[in-house]
């Protein structure tokens, strides 16, 4: 899924130095993204910070109900190395900072961030991150109705319009809790 996000949308031109990297840009970096690319000098500046800015998103999504887990951690470092965009040791560290950001940092930066997400990502990319936020709210086989609303947030704030969210929530609707309570109480036929 993440291959993806390491091809940039080609409107940008990246950061001619690393240290570039953790300066401002046009975008509209925030202090939760340039911790993660500093940390990432390796890559592209520009790619750097939309795998930053798409790893916070996703432990955003994991931190709705205030806990992450170990599944939701899991799952978030198994989407961030899908396709072999970025190997595993790259995965579990920003994996870890983007948690760290997002449980100590939270609500001021969240809005900013997936603003910051939304200027690099291509709408292919923007869909596979809702994807992504629903599949590690799965990790531990329910996906809670705090998940479901950070989601839904989420995608407004991508400009995801109601329908396609609505089709890829489709694809989890077992694992909302909403419908497991329902299926509890419903004697099968």
């Amino acid at each position: 899924m993440f291959d993806r996000f390491l091809k940039t949308k080609p409107t940008r031109a990246p950061a001619a130095t690393p240290a570039a990297a953790a300066a401002p840009s046009a975008t509209g970096d925030t202090a939760t993204v340039r911790r993660i690319v500093a940390k990432l000098e390796a890559m592209p500046p520009e790619q750097a910070r939309l795998l930053a800015s798409a790893a916070y998103t996703l432990a955003r999504a994991a931190n709705a109900d205030l806990d992450i887990s170990d599944d939701e951690t899991a799952a978030i470092e198994r989407e961030l190395q899908a396709h072999g965009a970025i190997d595993e040791a790259t995965a579990v560290l920003v994996a870890e900072m983007a948690k760290l950001q997002a449980r100590t940092v939270g609500g001021p930066e969240d809005f900013s961030v997936t603003r910051e997400f939304k200027a690099l990502a291509s709408d292919e990319q923007k869909l596979d991150v809702i994807r992504a936020c629903f599949l590690i709210g799965a990790a531990n086989g329910t996906i809670s109705a705090e998940e479901t609303a950070i989601v839904n947030q989420i995608a407004g704030e991508l400009d995801i319009d109601d329908a396609t969210l609505n089709a890829i929530r489709s694809e989890f609707h077992e694992q909302l809790s909403s419908v497991q309570a329902i299926r509890r109480i419903t004697p099968s036929a």
